[in-house]
């Protein structure tokens, strides 16, 4: 990529033209990684992820899902899409970690990797909201898009 592409040829801000884009297939995934004291952690294995509050990695993927339909009224620039699909995954990894993959797919001119990006973003702050009452010290370390594919340019992380 040579340059921003959303910004017009005067250097203001702009949503990028898709009229003469093909439709294709897309989908992107997304992940964030969360790090929790070990007082939250023994308390959410405790009582299955469940607080005064609900499930908590149910309720962050239902968040997580409204998160992403909702991209393009949070991230300005953003083309305004429907969702052909929208999966959150949610899970303890061998580091005590949780792990939140965000996959989205469409049919249409324009990728979801920021619909992608949205939904693990908003699913870990969910997760930070509901267990912030036992510790602040919870670290949202890193969200990032892990692969995206059918435009014109396809990526996939090492």
């Amino acid at each position: 990529m040579s340059e921003f592409t959303h910004l017009d040829k005067n250097g203001q801000p702009a949503i990028v033209d898709i009229g003469g884009k093909n439709i294709t297939r897309r989908k992107a995934v997304a992940q964030a990684i969360i790090s929790l004291p070990q007082n939250i952690l023994e308390a959410l294995q405790q009582d299955r992820f469940t607080t005064k509050k609900g499930s908590v990695f149910q309720i962050a993927t239902i968040a997580g899902i409204m998160g992403a339909k909702k991209t393009s009224d949070l991230i300005p620039l953003c083309h305004s899409i429907g969702l052909d699909h929208c999966n959150l995954q949610i899970e303890l990894n061998e580091n005590r970690e949780i792990v939140i993959e965000c996959t989205t797919t469409i049919e249409s001119k324009t990728g979801v990797e920021m619909e992608a990006l949205t939904g693990a973003s908003i699913a870990a702050l969910t997760i930070y909201d509901m267990c912030k009452a036992l510790s602040h010290n919870i670290i949202i370390k890193e969200i990032k898009l892990i692969e995206k594919s059918g435009g014109k340019n396809d990526f996939k992380r090492a």
